[in-house]
């Protein structure tokens, strides 16, 4: 059957290149890359007040198959930054997903889904619509976040107190001067290039071809990955559904696959055809991408190199399986953006920053623990994980116990164990609750819930039957006076809220503006916490 393309059902707005006007004072922020690493550190800066200019090379928000799964922690981020409307209207939510092997179910997963979450564990939204919905929260913040379209950096001139940027468009090209330079610029980073920086890690052999089709289908939206299928013998297939009847296939290549060959339409559509038949899905389809993936497992050392930091693929590159991608992306801005605003306003030591380092390259090696493991697991790079693979499915269709295996390890929060920036007093008091470093937990709290409360401050959660202390309210109006955004939550301590943090009448959570707790403290002063935090602002060097 002779199927034509179709495009994808979104029309983007294509946006002029411009120039300055006039000659320009060093920029506090300059940010390269407009996918949505850069437009959540845009973001994040503009909670605090903090201008930003932001180059993209583009003239519009991206095309084609990239990101497509979100994660309730990215939704959670997306949220405090007003911008996670159009993903819970538009994208798709699931809690699980399926896994066969040789047509028989092995496995049936389920996320964490309970009365305690506001959020879904996961949305499934295309790429482009990402972009898009940051870039419309962007828009509305003109006066912060200045977007440069078809602006291409051709030249990185890093100095002592920030950097000189050269930059081509179609009517030009001129200099821009930043106090501080950010790259999201994705996994061939001009900058990271510019700088002389090498990513480290694995590169794997095994080739995925991804397709995005257009199919209706009343199909639940979940995950589905069938090993060794009838249509694909000794490889894997993985399937998702998009919002208006758009589907994800990657399917793995077998060895001695010409991969030029393999992403021609005449070869796609088959193998695609087959696949659907496979699936019990008989209706009319179109595709509309055909692309090619080979998994890499690669991260700096160090994401900070003076005034230049580094985020997202610029920084490290993760295996798609897991979801680890642009998940891992939107947390370093995350992580980022309320350092760097406090950094650039006078009001945090530039050593803060080096806890952004230190706390995501961490974060980055375990998402690639876990995505190699569940790479090597996907696609096997040798014979001896291909043995070990087919001996775990084939046990795992008599033997329940045995499933856990084929777990796909989707993307979790990463807690900050050993950052820095923790403060323990008193923690060994605490038989349970989340720990110095651990992102907080979503409840039920103050009438809502616990993460919509946060935002671009640090949070006390104290936990009374009464108001709190006179002295921490003066700590309040005292952090205010330097600058420091703060703000005082109290909640009961016989609640579910009180119950999830283990706490007692007079407990005290001190949260950083990223919802990781800083410190915890059964029977603080308000001068305990007012040294965390000075802690926070300006950590002590790292020996060594």
């Amino acid at each position: 059957m002779n199927r034509a393309f179709r495009e994808y059902p979104f029309v983007s707005k294509r946006y002029p290149p411009s120039l300055p006007t006039a000659v320009e004072a060093p920029h506090p922020v300059v940010i390269l890359g407009g996918g949505p690493v850069g437009l959540t550190v845009a973001l994040g800066l503009a909670a605090y007040g903090v201008r930003s200019v932001l180059l993209e090379a583009d003239d519009s928000v991206c095309s084609g198959s990239r990101a497509i799964c979100i994660s309730r922690r990215s939704l959670e981020i997306i949220d405090r930054l007003g911008a996670a409307k159009g993903f819970l209207d538009i994208g798709l939510p699931w809690a699980g997903g399926r896994s066969f092997y040789k047509g028989s179910e092995v496995l049936h997963f389920t996320m964490p889904q309970d009365e305690n979450q506001r959020l879904p564990p996961m949305v499934n939204l295309a790429q482009y619509h990402i972009e898009q919905f940051l870039l419309d929260a962007a828009e509305k913040h003109a006066d912060l976040i200045g977007i440069r379209w078809q602006s291409r950096v051709e030249g990185i001139e890093a100095r002592a107190d920030g950097t000189v940027l050269k930059v081509s468009t179609p009517l030009g090209s001129y200099e821009i001067e930043s106090d501080w330079l950010v790259a999201c610029d994705g996994g061939r980073s001009f900058a990271r290039e510019a700088l002389g920086l090498s990513l480290k890690g694995a590169n794997y052999e095994g080739r995925y071809v991804i397709v995005d089709i257009e199919l209706q289908s009343s199909r639940a939206t979940e995950r589905l990955a069938y090993f060794d299928p009838p249509c694909n013998p000794g490889s894997t297939v993985l399937v998702h559904k998009q919002p208006h009847n758009i589907w994800r296939i990657d399917y793995q290549l077998r060895d001695g696959e010409d991969p030029d060959e393999a992403v021609k339409p005449e070869n796609v559509i088959p193998r695609v055809e087959s696949i659907l038949e496979m699936m019990g899905e008989r209706g009319e389809w179109s595709p509309i991408w055909i692309s090619i993936y080979r998994a890499n497992a690669l991260t700096l050392d160090s994401y900070r190199h003076g005034r230049v930091l580094l985020a997202g693929d610029a920084a490290h590159l993760l295996p798609i399986f897991g979801v680890r991608g642009a998940n891992s992306g939107i947390d370093d801005a995350d992580n980022l953006a309320w350092k760097l605003a406090l950094v650039a306003q006078g009001v945090a030591s530039e050593r803060l920053l080096d806890s952004y380092s230190d706390e995501r390259v961490f974060a980055a090696r375990e998402n690639l623990r876990a995505s190699m493991k569940s790479t090597e697991f996907m696609a096997p790079p040798s014979f001896a994980f291909d043995l070990m693979r087919r001996a775990v499915l084939g046990l795992a269709l008599e033997h329940p116990q045995v499933r856990s295996l084929i777990n796909p390890r989707q993307t979790v929060p990463i807690a900050y164990t050993k950052s820095p920036l923790n403060v323990s007093q008193d923690s060994a008091e605490f038989s349970r609750g989340p720990a110095p470093g651990t992102p907080v937990p979503e409840c039920p709290a103050a009438g809502g819930f616990l993460t919509s409360l946060l935002g671009a401050h640090f949070t006390a959660l104290y936990f009374a039957a009464v108001t709190p202390p006179v002295d921490i309210e003066t700590m309040e109006a005292a952090l205010k006076r330097r600058g420091v955004p703060f703000k005082v939550i109290q909640l009961a301590s016989q609640s579910p809220a009180g119950d999830l943090f283990d706490a007692r009448p007079g407990t005290l959570y001190l949260l950083r503006p990223d919802g990781h707790v800083l410190a915890r403290w059964r029977s603080p002063t308000a001068h305990e916490a007012m040294l965390a935090i000075e802690h926070a602002l300006n950590p002590s060097p790292i020996a060594g």
